[in-house]
């Protein structure tokens, strides 16, 4: 054996001496007590509105026994069901499809819209891109209450339709900034090398900085879907058909008719949250190197 093969098994035996002390250990022990504390934080609220949604009301607000796992049932549901089941109250059904059109659409027009717009702002060159890049940043500190009363006025004649419900939400200043600032990270020389060929910047856009992105695809579809599916406001303000009513608007119903009865509310609110638990899951891996990329760039 060489010198240079002892030295490196000695320093490979004391790297895993210094893995293996009490020391070292204790800090792993507690840097993982500390994250499973703060995932129970997190998550506490859903379990208890899970449990809750299966429980009898006068069990749910019960403080920390509205954890526990006693009297189950589907009561909630089916009760839920069975209220929006009938002409006077509409059709559970229906606000579900209300609600998955609309938000479809926003996010699947965003995703086209607002990654082109960055694309611009970050590769190509032209005249007015600075002004156009500051008006983005204002935009994105801009609360949408600032912009309700206007969008009321200005939309009015298209009140309950799909139309008004995601016409003003698919163009997104904060989705184009999420999508600029990961296109302004990636390598230029590829896109020269593309140029170079003869690629026109369409086929640059479609060919080489789409599949480079799925990152930031995935997290601006996660994140365009949390907000298109409870949106509130503005639907309120714009719908009250029960043609085009979304499922948000609809949890009211059980708050406006005394006694408030908190089973069924529960349950409303975890067959609200499904979809959107869904499509975390559904892109939840890229969503991931998406937050990692940025902290290493950070």
């Amino acid at each position: 054996m060489t010198t240079h093969e002892l030295s490196s098994k000695k320093e490979v035996m004391r790297r895993i001496r210094r893995s293996r002390s009490p020391k070292k250990v204790f800090k792993t022990v507690l840097h993982y007590l500390f994250l499973t504390f703060v995932t129970a934080i997190f998550f506490a609220p859903i379990a208890y509105m899970l449990i809750g949604s299966l429980k009898p009301t006068a069990e749910v607000l019960d403080g920390i026994n509205g954890f526990a796992l006693k009297d189950l049932s589907f009561a909630n549901y089916l009760q839920v069901f069975s209220t929006f089941n009938d002409d006077s109250m509409g059709f559970l059904w229906r606000f579900y499809s209300n609600s998955v059109i609309v938000s479809f659409v926003i996010v699947f027009g965003g995703l086209i819209v607002n990654s082109m717009i960055a694309y611009a702002l970050a590769r190509l060159r032209w005249r007015g891109r600075n002004a156009i890049q500051v008006i983005i940043v204002l935009l994105v500190i801009l609360p949408f209450e600032a912009i309700a009363i206007p969008l009321f006025y200005l939309l009015r004649d298209y009140r309950n339709t799909y139309f008004v419900q995601f016409l003003p939400f698919i163009a997104s200043a904060f989705s184009i900034y999420l999508f600029y600032t990961f296109f302004i990270g990636l390598p230029l020389e590829i896109q020269e090398s593309a140029r170079l060929d003869g690629a026109s910047p369409w086929r640059v856009f479609r060919a080489i900085i789409v599949p480079m992105s799925k990152p930031v695809f995935a997290s601006v579809t996660i994140l365009s879907f949390l907000s298109a599916w409870s949106s509130f406001l503005f639907p309120l303000m714009m719908v009250d058909d029960p043609l085009y009513v979304p499922l948000p608007l609809e949890i009211q119903v059980y708050f406006t008719q005394p006694p408030t009865d908190w089973g069924p509310i529960f349950a409303f609110g975890v067959i609200l949250v499904l979809p959107v638990l869904a499509v975390f899951l559904l892109f939840q891996r890229w969503f991931i190197q998406s937050v990692a990329a940025s902290a290493i760039k950070g």
